[in-house]
Order: structure tokens, then sequence, then C-alpha cells
């Protein structure tokens, strides 16, 4: 392992010497992680990273427990954020593991997030963007992971995933940050994520790249996440909190927070 500190229609056939010619970079910022991080890095197996020509990156924000050791046994790369004058924020953990990334697509992937059916996953994300040389970004459908799911679950992750195939049809970019991909073409001429923003990192690089180019919700890639964020605070916190910090990126360019605390 290489580490690194600073780290209808006929459908169109695609040969396989022309998909293998799309990289792709799975990107997972990770802090304090080692309850999760080993079941979202162990679906994405030597063989499907083999088969579509995948790289794994963790980047690390500090982690004081076993989050490092776990990520040494499943990556190949690990960039890890050591200063000591302040915190990492996602934002830049997902830059840090970008500059890492020698991938045409980069997808970002949230370190509590596991992808459902990763090898059509994979495939599709690769067919979408050789057949769409315009298309510059990816939204996803995020649910929770099924093992833990509630009722509520199921309403309000409907609701909101219906929320960003509508906004983004509206032609405004949106993508939940648990799971963004991005041509890195589109990423590294804007520059990434906005790394001082705590929160709403997310929303603010997809409006960004909505303005520069091509985003689409493609409700066939689906990623499951935890819900212990919703299951300490309540959905009505959580979305109260999502909205807030939108706005006020949106409006300030700044968010709503000081910090987007911990849950682990």
């Amino acid at each position: 392992m290489k580490q690194e500190k600073n780290i209808s229609r006929p459908k169109k056939v695609i040969r396989r010497e022309g998909i293998g010619a799309l990289r792709l970079s799975v990107i997972i910022p990770t802090k304090n992680e080692e309850k999760l991080l080993a079941r979202c890095l162990q679906e994405i197996t030597p063989e499907l990273k083999k088969e579509y020509t995948i790289e794994l990156i963790v980047s690390d924000g500090g982690s004081s427990d076993a989050t490092i050791g776990i990520a040494a046994a499943f990556a190949d790369k690990i960039a890890v954020h050591e200063e000591k004058d302040g915190k990492q924020t996602i934002a830049e953990g997902r830059n840090r593991g970008a500059a890492l990334a020698t991938g045409d697509v980069l997808v970002f992937l949230n370190a509590d997030s596991f992808i459902h059916k990763p090898k059509e996953f994979f495939e599709r994300v690769r067919r979408r963007f050789l057949l769409d040389p315009s298309l510059l970004a990816l939204a996803v459908k995020v649910e929770v992971d099924p093992a833990e799911r509630k009722f509520s679950d199921v309403l309000f992750h409907g609701f909101f995933n219906f929320y960003v195939r509508i906004i983004n049809r509206l032609g405004v970019g949106l993508g939940r940050g648990e799971c963004q991909i991005v041509r890195r073409k589109a990423f590294t001429a804007l520059k990434g994520y906005d790394a001082s923003l705590p929160a709403g990192e997310d929303f603010e690089f997809y409006k960004r790249l909505k303005s520069y180019g091509k985003v689409r919700f493609d409700g066939k890639l689906l990623v499951y996440e935890s819900p212990r964020r919703y299951r300490k605070y309540g959905y009505i916190r959580v979305y109260k909190d999502w909205t807030a910090n939108a706005l006020s990126v949106l409006f300030t360019n700044h968010a709503a927070c000081e910090e987007w605390e911990e849950v682990r």
C-alpha cells in the first residue's frame, strides 16, 4: 500500500477496452470512524478495484482511535491531517484526498455510508460519464441502512430524494454529501470544496458545479447511510440544521454553524 501524508431505444454498447479508459478514485474522509469504516471499505473489493480501475483513498482528519489502522488494511493511499493548529473540516479532508487522486472521476463517499450493489454502481457511473462527456457530476439516492431502518427513515428519505431530484431538474445543482460524484477536471477547475465551511460545503460545491456545467440526479445509484445522527437529534433538528446551513451558504457564503458536531 502506498501511503502519503499530505496527505424505447436499444442500449448503447461500450466495449470493455473503452470502459477501462476511465479511472475512478473513491475518496473517503474520516475522523474517529473505527466503528463503521471497515464495512464501508470492504465493499470495494480487490476484484472490483481491478475490474473498474478504482483506487481507494482515505483522508483522515486526525483520528485518535483505530481508524488509520483499519484504513491501512484496505486503502491504496492515505492522507493524514497532522497540523496541530486546528481541526480539519470535511471539505479539507475531501480536498486533501482529491489531491492524491489519479482518477478521471472522483467518488466522494462518507465513512458511515456504503454502496448498494457496488458492481452495478461503478458500472453505471463509468457508463454515464463515458457516454456523456458534458456530464460534470452526479447526485445519488440516499437511504438509511436497511438493518437499522425505521418507518420515519422511509418517509424522510423518500421525501428528500424526491426533493433532490426535482431541484436538479429545475436547474439548481444539489447532491447529498453522503456520496458526490464529480469529473476530476471540473473539480480541479473549481478548486474543489470550500475548505472554510464546517457544514454546507456539499451544497455550496454543487451550486458552483451547476453554474459550470451539467449536474444530474441518478436514482439508480443508491448509497445507504448510518442513521446515527437522526437517532441522536431527530429528523426535525437535522433538517433544520441542513436548511440553516444551506441558506446561510447561499446568501452569505458562510455556514450557519461554527462546527459540525461529530456523532460516533
